[in-house]
């Protein structure tokens, strides 16, 4: 997923059905001018579409998107300024030097995980370093992320209460101090 740095506006739709999301990708296009990013079939049978664009027109088609895909919408984030930690980490993992403490939140859905990463980030101290989506786990995502025990759970605390809110949480931990065994499995 190739996402430009100098986008005003992220947005991800999540539907439970291909056909609504394919219908709705359509209908985003022709109502403003947006940049389709990623679209396509995500484990267990749901759609995503991830777009950029300037304010107006990331905002119509997202309310488009909404309204068409009334009754199947899984989950879904219109965002401005997502922090530069999360497109590093959008599938794939970040190398990173320290090992004090890391945090990781599993989500039901893809667009959750994304909006949490955003969140953890913009808190401040921590690396984000991977956000997993869907694809093999069965429509979950998730965030990793490390720093100091402080920063970790500060940023863990925030990200919670939205991903909480959304009713899409499926598991947390905080581990400070991770024997170094696990490094090379935690990073990969």
């Amino acid at each position: 997923m190739t996402i430009d740095r100098n986008t005003t506006v992220l947005g991800v739709l999540e539907y439970s059905s291909m056909a609504i999301g394919v219908a709705v990708l359509d209908e985003m296009v022709k109502i403003a001018p947006i940049k389709i990013i990623d679209a396509h079939t995500i484990c267990p049978g749901k759609y995503i579409i991830v777009f950029c664009g300037d304010v107006a027109s990331a905002e119509y088609s997202y309310n488009k998107g909404l309204e068409v895909g009334q009754g199947f919408l899984v989950d879904s984030f219109l965002l401005p300024q997502i922090h530069p930690e999360v497109l590093d980490a959008i599938g794939r993992v970040k190398q990173v030097e320290g090992w004090d403490s890391i945090g990781i939140i599993e989500t039901l859905s893809v667009a959750s995980a994304i909006e949490a990463a955003d969140i953890a980030a913009k808190v401040g101290g921590v690396t984000i370093v991977e956000i997993r989506l869907a694809i093999g786990f069965g429509g979950k995502s998730y965030l990793k992320m490390m720093g100091s025990l402080f920063e970790v759970q500060a940023a863990m605390d925030a990200a919670l209460a939205r991903v909480e809110a959304k009713k899409q949480l499926c598991a947390k931990t905080v581990i400070s101090q991770p024997h170094e065994e696990i490094r090379p499995f935690f990073l990969k």
